[in-house]
């Protein structure tokens, strides 16, 4: 674990990071002090105490597929990197933020498609009645989808059904309820709540700046996905996860929404799919973004532009199935505050 909290000088360092430093003046940030070294201890063991039985991991995604990568990499100037993330300016109006995870190695932009649509997503988003919510409510979501999981004994593909009806405390102090086929099930209450299993009341305290919000989420994600880790998919990936996974999970304040929209414009490699069906069979248009093989889509309705659900799609053969294969998928068919576990919204989604 002590690994984890390495001090800036104790990272290993690219050989042409070396030769770049020395034609640089040295650097004035100071050490990490042992006080923030204790803070990212402590938010470290709530992250854990978060995935202890009785919460559901929100994130369904393949971390573990098995699929060899050959990467080619090719290297940039940060500044060249920089350029490119601010000619989003004419597409987004939105003003460029540094790059979260600045490096030598070449990162796809984001396409300047996704970026109009995601601000079109952002301004409806927006728009959405926001009501006065009350800390002793739930947030309440319906859902039908399934996932994939890969047997290791026989290397066959199990698909299991995710359809579900969930009651989550707005503050996180009442029990979670989770209503599917096999009955209702009570869970333990979500607690103060975090980026990665986040309650309302997270949500309501984020900031609706897409730059200051976007800085925050790949704070989480370097620490837990960045250089050093052993992570398979890095932080821009698991930050268009976690943004995906707190606009899917339960709905948001509408200024969050959006700016969680529009911090996603700002990921590289996020590109858009023009035709995407959700788990109901419902047509529309995706963001999406591919890593080592696989692509995870938001899928909105081209009228509307409300998300209408997720899936994760293969684009190359292996053991989970052929390309164009779906192994995840969801779609939202009702969300809303209601005022206890097991009431429904007086609308629908």
């Amino acid at each position: 674990m002590k690994a984890l909290f390495r001090r800036r000088s104790e990272e290993p360092e690219h050989p042409m990071v070396n030769d770049i430093a020395r034609l640089l003046p040295r650097p004035e940030w100071p050490d990490l002090p042992a006080e923030r070294g204790d803070q990212l201890k402590e938010y470290l063991m709530q992250e854990i105490v978060q995935d202890r039985p009785g919460h559901r991991n929100r994130r369904r995604r393949l971390a573990a597929v098995a699929v060899p990568v050959i990467a080619g990499v090719c290297a940039v100037t940060v500044g060249g990197a920089m350029g490119g993330l601010n000619d989003l300016r004419e597409w987004t109006g939105l003003r460029a933020t540094p790059d979260p995870q600045q490096t030598l190695v070449a990162r796809p932009p984001v396409s300047a498609e996704a970026a109009r649509l995601l601000q079109r997503v952002a301004l409806a988003a927006a728009k959405e009645p926001a009501p006065r919510i009350r800390d002793d409510q739930y947030t309440y979501i319906k859902v039908t989808g399934f996932s994939t999981a890969l047997n290791g004994d026989n290397g066959q593909t199990e698909r299991t059904d995710e359809s579900r009806q969930e009651w989550t405390s707005v503050d996180g102090h009442g029990r979670t309820l989770q209503r599917n086929r096999d009955g209702d099930q009570w869970l333990s209450p979500p607690g103060k709540g975090s980026l990665n299993a986040p309650t309302y009341q997270t949500l309501q305290t984020l900031p609706t700046d897409p730059g200051a919000l976007l800085k925050m989420i790949y704070a989480d994600t370097k620490l837990n996905h960045g250089a050093g880790t052993g992570s398979t998919t890095g932080p821009d990936q698991e930050a268009f996860v976690a943004i995906g996974d707190m606009l899917g999970d339960m709905p948001a304040p509408p200024p969050v929404s959006a700016a969680l929209y529009r911090a996603a414009a700002r990921i590289p490699g996020v590109t858009i799919v023009p035709g995407a069906v959700d788990a109901a069979g419902r047509k529309g248009i995706a963001v999406a973004r591919d890593q080592h093989g696989t692509r995870t889509e938001w899928i909105f309705n081209k009228t509307t532009l409300r998300l209408l659900g997720t899936r994760e799609v293969l684009l190359k053969n292996g053991p989970w199935g052929k390309a164009g294969t779906t192994v995840t998928s969801t779609a939202i068919f009702d969300r809303g505050i209601v005022d206890k576990a097991g009431d429904t919204p007086h609308h629908t989604n």
